[in-house]
């Protein structure tokens, strides 16, 4: 855990590419990951930091912010979690996405290959939340990375290629990370 932003450390503030928003993340593979997650859910679920819209992502907190250290929000103290629009989905409550946006959801949890997991998946739900579920240090964080660089380098790969979410072989690979 780090004390501050953009202060020589892992911390970072970036860019969400075709947002326009910014957010503070762990550097490197972590960063990678999320910022895809981010930008999956803005082209496919509902686009982010509309009109001006206030507060739409929440990334690294303080941890003398961090409530209770035992919940999955508190990896926003590590840099390795973020909360999309932290007021429109509250920790506790089900059922802010339609069938068809959980749909979207999960498939975005299948590409980082289970090494995300949704909120609102946990027994105690916070659908805004999306968090590594490995630690920095898995080679499974480095190994999706890497295919979602790849991804970037390739035409029609990646975050804004829209793709079938109901085709069968991609619902059944989401199905194993839920």
């Amino acid at each position: 855990m780090q004390k501050a932003v953009d202060a020589d450390g892992d911390i970072v503030t970036c860019t969400v590419p075709g947002t326009g928003l910014t957010v503070a993340l762990r550097g490197g593979d972590p960063m990678t990951v999320l910022v895809h997650v981010i930008r999956r859910f803005h082209y496919e679920v509902d686009a982010l930091g509309k009109n001006g819209e206030p507060d739409t992502l929440a990334g690294w907190t303080a941890p003398l912010a961090v409530r209770d250290s035992r919940r999955p929000e508190s990896n926003q103290a590590s840099g390795t979690a973020v909360v999309i629009r932290p007021g429109s989905y509250p920790a506790g409550v089900r059922d802010g996405f339609t069938a068809g946006r959980q749909l979207i959801i999960r498939d975005i949890v299948a590409d980082t290959e289970g090494v995300v997991r949704w909120g609102g998946d946990d027994r105690r739900p916070y659908e805004g939340l999306f968090y590594l579920d490995v630690p920095p240090e898995d080679a499974r964080l480095a190994r999706v990375a890497a295919k979602i660089r790849a991804w970037a380098e390739t035409p029609g790969a990646g975050a804004g290629a829209l793709p079938d979410v109901a085709e069968p072989t991609r619902r059944n690979r989401a199905a194993r990370y839920h």
